[in-house]
């Protein structure tokens, strides 16, 4: 099979009019020749998202690929740390099952941190000690240790957190970091343990530290967290040492664009086109030892067609391996695929694999005891980021009924852990999401998965929360007399259902909770953080109220 167009070779850093010819999946030849004048076919490697949580999209990895390539992407580089919280080395399995029943590149990674922190700290699922890290790393499908986490850990030499590193080196497999605010000899130290990227970088200094200590950067623009305007200075001082990610990518983003929308915006902000290609395509397979693919002769036939390159650059083909596995010119082939995919995935999950023994609660138990006088502890949320605030403010009485303080602001906040029979939820408050009337809950709670609530009132947040137990995992959106949900029965993390089916219920979400008063852009996956205690200042887990900072529960 031949192949004619503009020939984007990234690694010479030059077009040519051309022809590919493929066979078995392999490009055989790479040759300069006339086509069309009026040709406007651009023949490219495909663009690699760097870090990404699967989990977070809502998809299984099969629709999360079928997604991602309308978009160009022909991989990822994905942490399966969401099911292994929840399932541990069964969850992983899952994921790598399911990425097996469609054409497309996955490289998966062994969570290094499950849980995030200590059992004291969270009830997680599953516990994945340096035992199931060397097993894990020997295996072959698994190509890196995914983000470290416990950079304290690291920091202190801490014994577990270092075997769990040396079994990644043992294997000849790199490790993937997340410190978010580590800087200078700090920075060295941990990027010295053998670390060798960064993807939490919210700052130019920080990510210039990173970079000083030998490790990359990986520009992360996701749903929640939007790291582009802080960090893409860096493409022209160290274009090589830089990646492109989402992180977590929210089903209603995916499906309107991935990295090729980074790639777009960077080029029309006028950074070097080379360079930007190198961190969308390159750099990542250097990185991670990858053979996916980068238009040269002997290389896997997997490339994109666009229609132009620059600001307005269009996917028309995704190929991998030699298989056309998007066409934009033909979307009957495409649903037709997605229906086969789901009767094929709905055949493998007779039986959804989860993990969940919460039982329904009552309003009595998320009661708030607080007097006039009492001090109460604030989480402030914000739009944009993971990071939260710690605030303390005097109190008149029940934050729900009083308003000494701007108590319109405040919402309760309950975290309820599903894993353990018997289990009590825990409240606190927190500020940010503007409620007015209505609650939001879910089972997507980074990164141990616990249910999570904020709400308006007590009968609202006992009615989502009982919904997401009748559901066994899911979310959950409750305006007034207007409650709407996605069940998600994979772990309480994902659904069967096709990406787009998923992307458009998530979008009604979304709009519901819009309409209970709550202006951020993705309510939902920032509220899914604000359990996460290794992201300061202060957070909720289901054992309390955890300031991340100190490293210590306030009581």
């Amino acid at each position: 099979m031949e192949y004619k167009g503009h020939i984007v070779d990234v690694l010479k850093r030059r077009i040519f009019d051309g022809a590919l010819t493929v066979e078995d999946g392999r490009i055989i030849s790479v040759r300069e020749c006339e086509i069309p004048s009026d040709c406007n076919r651009y023949i490219m490697p495909g663009f690699i998202d760097s870090h990404v949580h699967i989990e977070s999209s809502m998809m299984m990895p099969s629709e999360f690929a079928r997604v991602a390539v309308e978009h160009g992407t022909i991989g990822i580089i994905t942490d399966p740390h969401e099911i292994a919280n929840v399932m541990g080395e069964d969850g992983i399995d899952f994921m790598l099952q399911n990425s097996r029943q469609i054409t497309f590149n996955f490289c998966f990674g062994a969570p290094s941190c499950v849980p995030s922190c200590g059992t004291d700290i969270e009830t997680s699922g599953c516990v994945l000690d340096s035992a199931a890290i060397e097993r894990l790393m020997a295996r072959e499908e698994i190509g890196y240790l995914s983000e470290m986490m416990n950079y304290p850990g690291v920091l202190a030499g801490d014994p577990e957190v270092m075997a769990k590193i040396a079994a990644a080196h043992r294997h000849g497999k790199p490790v993937d970091g997340h410190a978010p605010g580590l800087v200078g000899e700090k920075r060295m130290q941990y990027a010295s343990a053998g670390i060798s990227t960064e993807h939490e970088c919210t700052t130019l200094q920080e990510a210039r530290d990173c970079i000083k200590a030998g490790t990359m950067v990986i520009l992360r623009e996701g749903s929640a967290t939007k790291d582009y305007d802080a960090l893409i200075p860096l493409m022209k001082e160290a274009p090589q040492s830089m990646m492109f990610c989402t992180d977590d990518c929210h089903p209603s983003d995916l499906i309107r664009g991935h990295i090729n929308s980074i790639v777009d915006r960077a080029i029309e902000d006028g950074y070097d086109m080379w360079d930007v290609l190198g961190a969308a395509c390159v750099n990542p397979q250097r990185h991670y030892g990858l053979d996916w693919g980068l238009l040269q002769e002997g290389d896997p036939a997997t490339f994109i067609i666009v229609t132009e390159l620059g600001q307005r650059m269009r996917v028309q083909c995704t190929y991998i391996g030699g298989h056309e596995v998007f066409n934009a010119n033909s979307f009957l082939n495409a649903i037709q695929s997605q229906n086969r995919s789901i009767t094929t995935q709905m055949a493998l999950l007779d039986n959804y694999p989860n993990k969940f023994t919460a039982t329904p609660i009552t309003a009595e138990d998320i009661s708030l005891d607080l007097k006039p006088g009492d001090h109460a502890h604030v989480i402030k949320s914000v739009n944009g980021t993971l990071l939260t605030g710690h605030e303390k403010t005097s109190v008149s009485g029940n934050p729900l009924k009083d308003a000494a303080y701007p108590w319109y602001e405040v919402q309760k906040l309950v975290v309820y852990n599903r894993y353990t029979p018997g289990a009590k939820p825990v409240v606190g408050l927190i500020r940010g999401f503007g409620l007015k009337d209505g609650a939001m809950a879910a089972t997507v709670a980074h990164d141990s998965h616990n249910i999570v609530a904020i709400g308006t009132s007590d009968e609202y947040l006992v009615k989502v929360i009982n919904h997401i137990v009748e559901m066994k995992g899911g979310m959950v959106a409750l305006c007034d007399k207007d409650m709407v949900d996605i069940p998600l029965p994979i772990g309480g993390l994902m659904s069967p259902l096709g990406g787009h089916e998923v992307a458009y219920r998530s979008k009604i979400l979304r709009e519901t909770i819009a309409a209970a008063g709550c202006p951020m852009a993705s309510p939902f996956i920032t509220m899914s953080f604000v359990c996460l205690p290794v992201i300061p200042e202060l957070k909720l887990t289901d054992k309390g109220l955890f300031d991340s900072v100190t490293w210590q529960f306030i009581k």
